[in-house]
């Protein structure tokens, strides 16, 4: 009998032991695959992708290609660049939920680009300096040549989240303050079309103004916020992510907003801005201050926010899930990439991480995610140990959170 309950407790406290490991949220929570890679590392890098699902299951890639080598590459490249012989977009498909990869002869002059679907086509929009888009009509196996929405210079923005709702597709791109700043001298665009109209045509967009953040960063500084160490105050890549639990309070009954969540040149590393970007009763766009409680909000505690991060809304769980980097003990802003989890945007709750590179200059960050049923697929701009420098990287990596709800706790 007294082996029966020594047996008991081991087998008790084996099982307590597993539970604990499977919430433990330091845990390693991602598989990775290699799925790009530079054939050059020192002079062509590999920069932000996208991923969306198209339809039938099929997945597709972006893959921005910049750097001094790219006039190697064949095809078009953008006539504004991150170096001077401009960049490149590429795009890998799979019709086998991830499991393999091709990629087609697509060629795209542009960079920055943001990858979504819209109605029964898939869309692109980046930047050469002017605003472009393009358009596949077959499941992205070919794309239209690239239009102009916008031919005054110059823009900016990063593979970031698009809002779909009540027939309307509604995202942000950021176009530069004035010439003469230093970086990242942008500022939000909201933008705005039917998702039943031709998207390539600029007659079917409406943009808002642009929103200078120069004063109200400048306004911060008396508070310690912000601490720049490099260029100016500024906020870009934003995420535009729509609410829709009733009790939280950024949550609009008209549906004519949407929160605009940012990442904030301060010098810290888990502090962004939070605005809206609202419809008014004319139609017409604009970029406002976002109320909380007793007053207006604008610095927020948002993981990793001095660097791009991605914000995915879960139906299912009622949740929004962060794909962030975060600093780890060397000090190493783009090595680790992490995933957290909110109810209501702002607090935040560490899910694991998602993966880690074998060196600092060997990045996992800039990524992008979508749900797949049970399960988070995340691609990542990384770097192995031939990557130049962690923000010039050689690799685009894919990674699968299996079962990812299981990660709340």
């Amino acid at each position: 009998m007294k082996r029966v309950v020594v047996f008991l407790s081991l087998f008790s406290f084996l099982g307590l032991f597993l539970v604990c490991c499977s919430r433990n949220p330091s845990r390693m929570v991602g598989t990775e695959t290699v799925i790009a890679e530079s054939p050059r590392p020192d002079s062509i890098f590999l920069y932000t992708p996208g991923i969306v699902e198209g339809f039938d299951g099929r997945l597709i890639v972006s893959v921005d290609y910049g750097g001094p080598g790219t006039y190697l590459l064949d095809g078009p490249k953008s006539d504004f660049g991150d170096f001077k012989a401009g960049n490149q977009i590429r795009v890998l498909l799979s019709d086998d939920n991830g499991k393999t990869w091709r990629e087609t002869q697509n060629r795209i002059p542009m960079m920055h680009e943001i990858l979504f679907k819209a109605g029964k086509s898939l869309y692109m929009i980046g930047h050469s300096g002017r605003l472009l888009i393009t358009r596949s009509d077959d499941n992205g196996e070919t794309w239209s040549e690239v239009s102009v929405l916008c031919p005054e210079p110059r823009w900016h923005q990063s593979c970031t989240p698009v809002d779909i709702h009540d027939g309307k597709v509604t995202l942000v791109y950021e176009k530069w303050v004035a010439e003469g700043h230093k970086w990242p001298g942008v500022g939000p665009v909201l933008m705005q079309a039917k998702v039943d109209t031709d998207l390539t045509d600029p007659a079917n967009w409406k943009f808002s103004e642009l929103y200078n953040p120069d004063e109200d960063m400048e306004a911060s500084r008396p508070s310690g916020i912000p601490v720049v160490k490099v260029g100016q105050p500024g906020l870009l890549e934003t995420n535009v992510v729509r609410v829709f639990d009733e009790n939280n309070p950024f949550y609009d009954p008209t549906g004519k907003s949407v929160v605009l969540m940012m990442r904030a040149n301060t010098g810290f590393p888990d502090i962004g801005v939070m605005m809206k970007g609202v419809e008014k009763e004319d139609g017409s766009l604009a970029v406002e201050k976002l109320h909380y409680k007793d007053g207006d909000m604008y610095f927020a505690h948002i993981p990793g926010a001095d660097l791009k991060f991605y914000v995915c809304y879960d139906p299912e769980s009622g949740l929004y899930w962060l794909l962030h980097s975060q600093i780890d003990g060397r000090m190493s802003g783009r090595r680790r990439l992490a995933l957290s989890f909110s109810p209501n945007l702002i607090h935040w709750t560490f899910a694991g991480l998602v993966a880690v590179g074998p060196a600092d200059n060997a990045s996992r960050h800039y990524a992008t995610m979508m749900i797949s049923g049970d399960d988070l697929l995340i691609v990542s701009r990384s770097g192995d140990e031939r990557a130049r420098t962690a923000h010039d990287g050689d690799l685009v990596t894919f990674h699968r959170v299996k079962d990812f709800r299981q990660l709340i706790y």
